[in-house]
């Protein structure tokens, strides 16, 4: 028996309780670092098949690694279960989480012979937006003596090379001074209308900005009271660009909107975060073509990608990882469409036959690659 037949064999051993965990994490969401039910159910699996586990790795409570085999390639499979406020799985962690379980025990079964190190590197807080998982974990050096990081995300649709652009998420605080806004208004200073001329300045903005740039944010806090001018108000912003060192000269040019906003006003600004984004993804070309032909292999088809590799999709702290270690992070597809990413309908397709199919197709494929990169490698 090959080793990519014997990888396979293996994962068929343990499907069904991939599958298990996977809608578990689905019915359990939790939010970034607080994903404490997930990241115990993930390393007590990872022990229970041999895993040397590391629990609370790089002084992050619900970060771990878990590794096996000893051969001088050394690939982490990267696993995200954070979920998202309000609409939980949306984002399809709970497939994200069991597919690198299920790559990473496949792949450890012929680790030895193929001359493999499997890490399963569990990577919270994907979500959060800035100073997330990854980007500690990396800081920290977690992917110390890795030579390839991968791992397979849920949409619509499978894209090998999609464009994941950089990211920037900070908190706004607008601070003015309280009064009754009938009798007094004249003494009280508008934080609320801080951020009005703010959102009205980035709105103009937008006619003068890259057409990959985005720039998205809620107010979290817009007042007390009707009849109380606003002493207090806060938002929280995301902004996007192609590069790192595009979002930097965005992030000025936003800045100074909420600036503008407390000097109209006369209110005070402070911007919290920000300081820590998520980098544009840089796709390894090996490693992307060794995993689109296993994937294809496994019956998985790949849209043009003229089409789909050119549209700007999304943000992933996977970006930061990939500036410093070949990596990749195709999206696999679950069949969802007119439901995407970020709304409840994807959540409730994340549990779905299809969606289970993409776990199962996306571990093997990771594995697969894992076995590849082995034998491309020349290590000895």
């Amino acid at each position: 028996m090959d080793a990519k037949a014997g990888a396979r064999e293996r994962f068929e051993s343990v499907r069904d309780g991939l599958i298990e965990i996977s809608h578990r994490i689905h019915a359990h969401p939790e939010l970034g670092f607080e994903e404490e039910k997930a990241s115990t159910w993930l390393c007590e699996r990872l022990s229970e098949e041999g895993f040397a586990v590391e629990r609370g790795i790089c002084d992050l409570p619900t970060a771990f690694r878990a590794r096996a085999g000893a051969g001088p390639v050394h690939v982490a499979i990267c696993a995200e279960y954070d979920s998202l406020p309000g609409i939980g799985h949306a984002c399809g962690h709970n497939i994200i989480a069991a597919s690198a379980l299920g790559a990473a025990i496949a792949a450890a079964q012929v680790a030895d012979e193929v001359g493999l190190t499997v890490s399963v590197i569990g990577t919270p807080a994907e979500e959060v937006g800035n100073a997330s998982g990854k980007v500690l974990l990396l800081e920290r050096g977690a992917f110390a003596g890795v030579d390839a990081a991968m791992m397979v995300h849920p949409a619509p649709i499978d894209v090998c090379r999609a464009r994941v652009i950089a990211a920037s998420m900070f908190d706004v605080h607008c601070t003015g001074k309280a009064s009754h806004a009938s009798a007094f208004p004249e003494l009280g200073i508008n934080a609320a209308d801080a951020l009005t001329v703010a959102q009205t300045a980035i709105g103009l903005l937008r006619q003068h900005i890259r057409d990959t740039d985005r720039i998205h944010g809620i107010v979290t806090h817009g007042g007390d009271a009707p009849n109380v001018v606003p002493a207090h108000t806060s938002a929280r912003y995301i902004i996007r660009s192609e590069t790192l060192e595009q979002l930097t000269e965005l992030r000025g040019r936003v800045y100074r909107c909420f600036e503008a906003g407390a000097l109209a006003t006369g209110a005070s600004l402070q911007i919290v975060g920000g300081d820590k984004p998520y980098a544009e993804m840089r796709h390894d070309a090996r490693l992307a073509q060794l995993y689109q032909r296993n994937a294809e292999r496994l019956g998985r088809t790949f849209p043009d990608p003229q089409v789909w590799e050119n549209r700007p999709t999304g943000s992933t702290d996977m970006g930061n990882v990939s500036l410093a270690v070949p990596s990749i992070h195709p999206m696999i597809g679950i069949n969802s469409l007119p439901a995407v990413n970020h709304q409840p309908e994807f959540a409730a397709h994340c549990v779905t036959p299809d969606a289970d199919q993409a776990l199962v197709d996306g571990a093997i494929a990771m594995a697969w690659t894992c076995i590849d990169l082995a034998a491309l490698s020349g290590k000895s």
